[in-house]
């Protein structure tokens, strides 16, 4: 387990992509958990998201999403650093 847990649903719109080789191999301290279900199937069926260490982060698009995700990532890991 990392020090950042990324978890996304995968049944979101950000699942289409590959976030855990994208995050995992640029930043080793996080781990990507895909779930099931995360139980925001509001925010779900409407907008790209993920839960950074339980913190919802969502945005527009899946660019916009991975990276407001990967800045949560750095200011998490700043608490560490």
């Amino acid at each position: 387990m990392g020090l950042v847990v990324v978890e996304i649903c995968d049944g979101n719109l950000i699942s289409q992509i590959n976030l855990e080789e994208i995050l995992e191999k640029e930043y080793p301290e996080v781990a990507v958990i895909e779930n099931s279900c995360l139980s925001f199937c509001g925010l779900c069926a409407v907008r790209p998201y993920a839960l950074v260490n339980g913190k919802r982060i969502f945005g527009k698009n899946t660019e916009g999403a991975v990276a407001k995700i990967k800045k949560a990532i750095e200011e998490e890991l700043a608490v560490f650093f």
